[in-house]
């Protein structure tokens, strides 16, 4: 079995890190990773063998794959110091730069606007149509979980779209911003039928593909919006069954433990999405009474 083949395995972030990790200390067969990390012995030679072509890892000894040793390699000790510092930023631009897949896949993104996952299968083959190296449906799930949990990309949880995250904080113009994705949502439910309050969840998820800004950025910034311009802006809660919690797909990320695997991953399996949390309570609906408001940016 060789380490090289034109389409990405289907290996985790989370076994990726596990598996550096384990061979940080002491080289390790393929058995005695089988045993380590409780997989069976296909899902060890695949983990094994991605972590190696991106660099994380390095085969010596042994006359074969079953008796090679595998131990972690300089790159993989870096790779391995930014996870343990939660430098995800650093982490990323690791895998993009010795990943083929997911650097081509950054790539791309960073070329495209926001992108659905069928679209970005077909620029990926024409753009890699000559190269060593194929795209597939599911290769692009697999880059595009790490990329979630490291942060460099977002996916919109509604739609599914694929998008860059190209800046830690909302711009100067957040409030127009918000205001033209505010009107877009609101007139999505006819002329007749225009909605007060709507959906934080989805203002949320829109804004940040318009901006390309963390989840995080927007919430800060929705709150300090909300601060400036009392009796303009009004928040509200919402009952426990509201469909402003409601989702297609979940948010993935990535989270250090206190366990002896270094790392885990957690993801949102029920497609709840978090309001904006004010004073220890949660709002998911925001209604507009005067749109000329204020914006002061963080220094």
């Amino acid at each position: 079995m060789t380490s090289e083949r034109p389409t990405v395995r289907p290996v985790t972030l989370g076994r990726l890190t596990e598996l550096t990790h384990l061979c940080e200390t002491a080289g390790k067969t393929t058995d005695e990773v089988e045993e380590a990390l409780d997989i069976t012995h296909r899902r060890a030679r695949e983990t094994i063998l991605e972590t190696t072509r991106i660099g994380l890892l390095e085969e010596y000894d042994g006359e074969g794959d079953e008796d090679a040793i595998y131990r972690t390699t300089p790159v993989g000790e870096e790779f391995l110091n930014a996870v343990r510092n939660e430098n995800w930023a650093k982490a990323d631009e690791i895998l993009a730069v010795r990943s083929p897949h997911y650097g081509a896949f950054t790539e791309s993104l960073s070329e495209l606007e926001p992108v659905g996952p069928g679209e970005l299968l077909d620029h990926l083959e024409e753009a890699h149509e000559f190269s060593p190296y194929s795209f597939n449906q599911t290769g692009i799930e697999v880059v595009g979980s790490w990329g979630e949990r490291l942060g460099g990309i977002q996916r919109n949880a509604f739609t599914g779209d694929y998008y860059a995250v190209d800046r830690e904080a909302v711009p100067p113009n957040f409030q127009y911003v918000l205001l033209e994705v505010y009107d877009a949502l609101e007139e999505t439910a006819g002329v007749d039928l225009r909605q007060r309050y709507l959906s934080i969840p989805r203002l949320r998820e829109r804004t940040c593909e318009r901006l390309g800004c963390p989840r995080a950025a927007f919430d800060r910034g929705l709150s300090k919006l909300c601060q400036e311009n009392v009796g303009k802006l009004e928040l509200s809660g919402a009952p426990l069954d509201t469909e402003a919690k409601d989702s297609a797909l979940g948010i993935k990320q990535i989270e250090l433990t206190d366990g002896e695997s270094l790392v885990s991953t957690s993801q949102s399996t029920q497609q709840v999405m978090a309001g904006l949390e004010q004073f220890d309570k949660q709002y998911y609906y925001l209604a507009v009474y005067d749109r000329d408001i204020t914006f002061t940016p963080d220094p």
